[in-house]
């Protein structure tokens, strides 16, 4: 974990801890209690009867956030613990969470892309999540791809993830994450002479 990270989490003030109670469950974080607080004001998780699961990038975020507190076995996990678990089982943790962090301080909607293939889908600003018919604008808009500085990939794989893109009426971005934790974006496209 960055070291400025660990550092921005001891800043928040006691007042902005909201205390919705969650449970660690291996590879999510589970909440049954006020859990409208945390969906509805950034569509965090997903809704799955009367409680809502969140994915762990999500109650990292959210836990260094001071929105949700993370029990394990009984007992409160602090940041640190979570993201390291969370690494333990993600080798790319590290990127995706970076990513996620930086897409969500821009303001932008960001939703899992585990079912489509990607680290996320993102959609513009203002965007309500909603079931059925959508228009143009409540569509994904990205989906990412995150990868560290020195990634390498085939012609075909960066093929097959543009071709991804364009079937869902999407664009593709890489989100690079460099040594300093830094993001850049590289829009790719499927150009026909």
């Amino acid at each position: 974990m960055p070291k400025e990270d660990e550092e921005k989490v001891n800043e928040l003030p006691p007042e902005k801890v909201k205390n919705i109670p969650t449970t660690l469950e291996e590879s999510k974080v589970i909440s049954t209690k006020d859990w409208q607080q945390v969906y509805e004001p950034g569509y965090y998780g997903k809704q799955i009867g009367d409680r809502l699961e969140l994915a762990l990038v999500e109650s990292v975020l959210l836990l260094k956030r001071g929105r949700i507190e993370v029990f394990k076995a009984g007992k409160s996990m602090g940041f640190k613990e979570l993201y390291d678990h969370a690494a333990s089982l993600d080798k790319r943790f590290v990127e995706r969470y970076r990513v996620y962090e930086d897409l969500r301080e821009r303001g932008l909607l960001v939703r899992t892309g585990f079912k489509f293939g990607c680290d996320f889908r993102v959609y513009e600003r203002g965007v309500q999540l909603k079931k059925g018919p959508k228009s143009a604008k409540e569509h994904t808009k990205w989906i990412v791809f995150c990868v560290p500085e020195d990634f390498t990939m085939s012609f075909q794989e960066l093929s097959r993830s543009v071709r991804l893109a364009h079937n869902i009426r999407a664009r593709m971005l890489w989100a690079v994450v460099d040594n300093e934790s830094d993001c850049t974006y590289y829009q790719i496209v499927r150009h026909k002479p």
